[in-house]
């Protein structure tokens, strides 16, 4: 959430002016904890977990669906193309997801089972198509998948299906919290930057250095 985990990194965060890290860290921050937030209480408050999921992660793209809506004005060429197409997904795919979320907790528990195993096999392959640390994560990252989806398939024919829902409700909290922890770290990056004195200004004439020496013109 909060764009792709390579914007919270610390070399990234290291690239922010101090004046950007103010205005970022407070929203890094408040995101990182409200997601660490809805994770716990989804997993506590079982009967609704499902529901609280989707209807975040729905909320979630609406708001960035139309974000990115507004600011593919600004872009040229492919970019704002590809801008309107990424946005009118996510608001239309976050305006299901609430749907869902409102309408039925069977329902919603059915998508976070069909949509957890989906969701980890395409993050996988999006980072195994990139090189170095990102294909290793990739990597790993489709071993966690391959496991996850056989422990949920084997739940659901050993045992019954709304247990194999109860467990995916599960992993998608952990992996909610999980995609927290990058915007806490990131913040607190922000904030350091943040705290950096600006720079004193250049003065321009004579500051005095030469004075002493016989004048500027020596």
């Amino acid at each position: 959430m909060a764009n792709a985990t390579g914007i919270l990194s610390a070399t990234t965060a290291g690239m922010a002016t101090p004046d950007v890290a103010r205005r970022t860290w407070p929203r890094w921050l408040a995101l990182g904890v409200a997601m660490i937030a809805v994770a716990v209480l989804a997993v506590a408050w079982e009967p609704a977990g499902a529901r609280l999921l989707l209807g975040t992660l729905g909320l979630f793209l609406a708001v960035r669906g139309v974000l990115l809506l507004r600011g593919a004005g600004a872009l040229e060429g492919e970019l704002s193309g590809r801008a309107r197409s990424l946005g009118a997904v996510a608001v239309v795919a976050g305006i299901a997801g609430l749907g869902v979320a409102v309408a039925s907790a069977a329902l919603s528990a059915t998508v976070l089972l069909i949509g957890v195993p989906v969701a980890l096999l395409a993050a996988s392959a999006g980072l195994l198509a990139r090189g170095g640390t990102a294909r290793r994560g990739g990597q790993a990252l489709l071993v966690w998948s391959v496991l996850v989806t056989a422990l949920l398939v084997v739940t659901g024919l050993a045992q019954d299906w709304n247990r194999a829902a109860d467990l995916a409700t599960v992993v998608a909290a952990l992996g909610v919290a999980v995609l927290g922890l990058p915007l806490l770290i990131g913040a607190a990056n922000l904030r350091t930057i943040a705290a950096t004195p600006a720079p004193a200004p250049v003065r321009s004439g004579c500051g005095g250095c030469a004075c002493g020496a016989g004048g500027c013109g020596s």
